[in-house]
């Protein structure tokens, strides 16, 4: 019966929950004015390169590393085939190409080129409205900041000491 009792309630179930605390309320609307802030400014800087913001997200996201087309679509949280357009466009300007996987042939791999990687690059640094708040806070605070995100997002923070 206590192990009824202290099972993770499903959060589809109708129950009383108290108010946030006003710290949480505050915190929770900095994070939307944050997000806002840099979705507006991304949007800029993906125009800014003749860019959609979708093209823009899907070149970052193959900056990183080259991905299979299914997983792009379910990190951009959209239709497979709507990936496939937005590669056809990247690649059609050289930013973007399609390889097999090393691992399985049957399997197409979207991957930025050379040129594609300098324009992630170029939209990366572009993003400057977090920049100048961040240079203000001391290395140490941002570290802390960076480790709190993680904690929020529930995955564990770098090892590195930067």
């Amino acid at each position: 019966m206590a192990a009824a009792r202290s099972a993770p309630r499903s959060p589809h179930r109708s129950r009383r929950r108290r108010p946030p605390d006003p710290v949480t309320v505050e915190v929770v609307d900095l994070i939307g004015t944050i997000v806002a802030r840099y979705h507006t400014e991304y949007e800029l800087a993906a125009a800014h390169h003749s860019l959609t913001g979708a093209q823009a997200r899907l070149l970052t996201l193959l900056a990183r590393e080259p991905t299979p087309m299914r997983k792009v679509a379910k990190q951009l949280k959209c239709e497979p085939s709507n990936v496939t357009g937005i590669v056809d466009r990247l690649e059609s300007r050289g930013l973007v190409e399609r390889r097999p996987d090393p691992a399985d042939r049957r399997v197409k791999l979207a991957a930025a080129t050379d040129d594609g990687l300098a324009m992630a690059e170029e939209l990366r640094a572009s993003l400057d409205f977090a920049r100048e708040p961040l240079a203000d806070l001391t290395p140490a605070e941002r570290t802390v900041l960076r480790d709190l995100l993680h904690r929020m997002l529930g995955e564990s923070p770098p090892d590195d000491a930067s």
